[in-house]
């Protein structure tokens, strides 16, 4: 595979650049940096809680929660259980909330999980849960702000809502430009050879469903908006 690839892939970081403690892709620091001033001006302490997580991070969230070490949440926030469920049914409960690795837009440093720490109250934790973004939410208001300041410096949301794969997630923010060439160096045929050569579990039902799986999930996203 080329370096591009491996990139993509989170099996390469020399794309990425160091902003305020997260790696992120090279290209997004401007953008990034204005949007962050744009949420300061706006009464915001912008915060990443997620942005670059290479192949082998992924890995491990997937396996925890394969295995059942990690709990696996539904749209509400519950934990399911997986007593009883397909290796296919359980896939597919993962993928909910966590990508396959190789296939996750975190691999790109191009997309982010954000938040504003000053709306986050005194003892409270960050869940990134989708009620935290909802009315009554701490962070609703700052959600509604992001929402329609982010295009201006290149970023939108992916998983602006539930399209019958991924969840809504209001906290995830992609760069428009560089994530689209990104996305566009990895396909079927790349995810499946990078999970056949590691030890990610439930490889045989991931790689038997691969054409599914990828149209459902991975490619299954909000159009980006003209800018």
């Amino acid at each position: 595979m080329t370096d591009l690839q491996l990139q993509a892939l989170g099996l390469s970081d020399s794309h990425l650049t160091t902003f305020n403690g997260r790696l992120v892709h090279q290209g997004i620091e401007s953008d990034l940096n204005g949007l962050r001033q744009a949420a300061k001006s706006a009464g915001f302490d912008f915060a990443i809680a997620s942005a670059h997580r290479d192949f082998h991070r992924q890995k491990a969230i997937w396996n925890a929660k394969y295995s059942g070490l990690k709990p696996i949440l539904d749209h509400d926030s519950q934990v399911i259980e997986t007593a009883g469920l397909c290796d296919k049914a359980i896939v597919e409960a993962i993928m909910l909330y966590s990508a396959l690795p190789g296939a996750s837009r975190h691999h790109f440093g191009t997309d982010l999980d954000v938040y504003a720490t000053n709306c986050l109250a005194a003892g409270s934790s960050l869940q990134l849960e989708p009620w935290e973004y909802e009315h009554n939410g701490p962070f609703h208001e700052f959600s509604t702000w992001l929402g329609n300041a982010m295009c201006e410096f290149g970023f939108y949301r992916p998983y602006d809502q539930f399209r019958g794969g991924v969840a809504c997630e209001p906290w995830h923010i992609s760069h428009i430009n560089y994530a689209q060439e990104m996305a566009q160096r990895v396909d079927v045929a790349v995810i499946c050879e990078v999970i056949s050569q590691h030890d990610v579990l439930g490889k045989e039902v991931i790689v038997s469903n691969i054409e599914e799986l990828y149209q459902r999930f991975i490619i299954n996203i909000a159009d980006t908006p003209l800018t």
